[in-house]
């Protein structure tokens, strides 16, 4: 792994944060969640047609930039650091890549060019509040979280050549505003159970769309209700869908890792920037070798997560190109779990060193802790994330049991019982 950075990828870090600190200041960014969009478009815009962030990892071939993971990751930690509302996430991180992978080349045609253009926003749409599940972050996505054959989750049904949708999806990151919603749904009942992608659009009959009040408001989340709504199949019938969303749930996991870590960063710059002006007893409370030390662990805290973010970028990669060795493993769960760890860290401890000002509601600290428990409940807990990653290390993995050992009574009954056979064999042969 080369840890250094190329040219290329300085100036996209260099350029976007030029962008965002002109653009998205905290009273842009109040200003923008509270929009209909709940993003700024001019900014969304801009990121699109001067920078080209939306098709930044997808391929030359649909009008993309070409880029990785890495990139990727990079370019998210910058609008991290501003918490800028953009649908970015949703379109290029969690939408984008299950049309690359299992769409059909009429369906990469029609959509991928447009996602880069920005002139097209996607979302990801899972049944009730199984995100993390369906990504394969907290445990198997081959469970029956789709729907199951059940009532229940989003259900899909071929009636003369046309698919129809019928269900209830929740937490739909930005799903209120895209125009393009790639559903997870289950299909074939018990006999052929399976889930599977389809494709809606914008205005399809029978679709409800309703924004949802959300903790974290940067972060737009929309309740999608399907009433047999038409929807197009992405890919073909006997796609591996669960290896498909395994695959993006690890680059998305990534990403999101990038983001916190950006937020950490932030939060701690800011919180060191107010411990040197705020003065009591007569010195800045900066000077307290308390506050020292707690200011130094967050640090710690958050470099290691950075480390781990960047890591597991470089692996995506080096996945996504085919290397074998180190390079094939999934990391991004691990790593956002230290990252979400780290912003939680950062942006409790801004709010507890602004004093009686950082409790307030309307402080920007809260942007960041909010940022945290939100991330927090639409990908993890923390806890899970870990013991999934433990789970496909192996590292609990039951050892074979050994073979019992014969108890001191057991041993001398078979002790006797072969001096009892030797001393019959004995007598035997002085007859003969």
């Amino acid at each position: 792994m080369d840890a250094a950075f190329s040219a290329e990828q300085g100036e996209i870090r260099r350029t976007l944060r030029e962008v965002i600190t002109k653009r998205c200041g905290p009273d842009e960014v109040k200003a923008a969640v509270r929009t209909p969009d709940g993003h700024d478009t001019a900014l969304w815009g801009a990121l699109a047609e001067q920078l080209g962030l939306p098709g930044l990892a997808l391929p030359e071939t649909y009008g993309g930039v070409g880029c990785t993971a890495a990139e990727l990751a990079l370019g998210v930690e910058e609008l991290g650091r501003a918490l800028a509302p953009t649908p970015l996430l949703a379109t290029a991180v969690l939408a984008a890549p299950l049309v690359l992978a299992l769409g059909t080349e009429e369906q990469r045609a029609a959509h991928l060019p447009r996602i880069a253009a920005g002139e097209l926003t996607a979302a990801l749409a899972v049944p009730g509040t199984g995100l993390a599940t369906a990504l394969g972050l907290v445990g198997d996505n081959r469970g029956d979280w789709a729907g199951g054959g059940r009532a229940g989750g989003v259900q899909a049904r071929l009636s003369d050549g046309v698919w129809r949708l019928y269900g209830q999806a929740e937490q739909v990151i930005d799903g209120h505003s895209a125009g393009l919603l790639v559903v997870a749904a289950h299909a074939g009942g018990f006999a052929r159970s399976r889930t599977l992608l389809f494709l809606v659009r914008e205005g399809a009959p029978g679709m409800v769309r309703a924004r949802q009040t959300a903790l974290d408001e940067t972060r737009t989340q929309a309740r999608v209700e399907l009433r047999d709504v038409e929807a197009e199949l992405l890919g073909v019938d006997d796609a591996d869908v669960p290896a498909a969303l395994g695959a993006v749930g690890d680059v998305a996991a990534t990403v999101v890792a990038a983001e916190a870590v950006g937020a950490a960063e932030r939060a701690l710059e800011r919180t060191v920037e107010y411990v040197q002006q705020r003065e009591q007893f007569g010195r800045a409370i900066g000077s307290f070798q308390a506050v020292k030390h707690r200011l130094a662990d967050v640090y710690v805290q958050v470099q290691a997560a950075r480390s781990a973010a960047y890591y597991a970028a470089w692996a995506a990669g080096a996945e996504a190109a085919g290397f074998g060795g180190q390079g094939a493993e999934r990391a991004g769960g691990l790593a956002l779990a230290q990252g979400l760890d780290a912003l939680r860290t950062a942006a409790s401890e801004a709010v507890q060193l602004h004093g009686g000002i950082g409790f307030t509601w309307e402080h920007e600290a809260h942007l960041y802790f909010k940022r945290a428990s939100g991330d927090d409940l639409l990908f993890g807990p923390v806890h899970r994330l870990r013991a999934r990653a433990a789970e496909r290390a192996g590292l609990f993995e039951e050892a074979a049991p050994e073979p019992e050992e014969s108890s001191s009574e057991e041993l001398s009954s078979e002790k006797a019982a072969s001096k009892e056979a030797s001393s019959e064999k004995a007598s035997v042969g002085k007859v003969r």
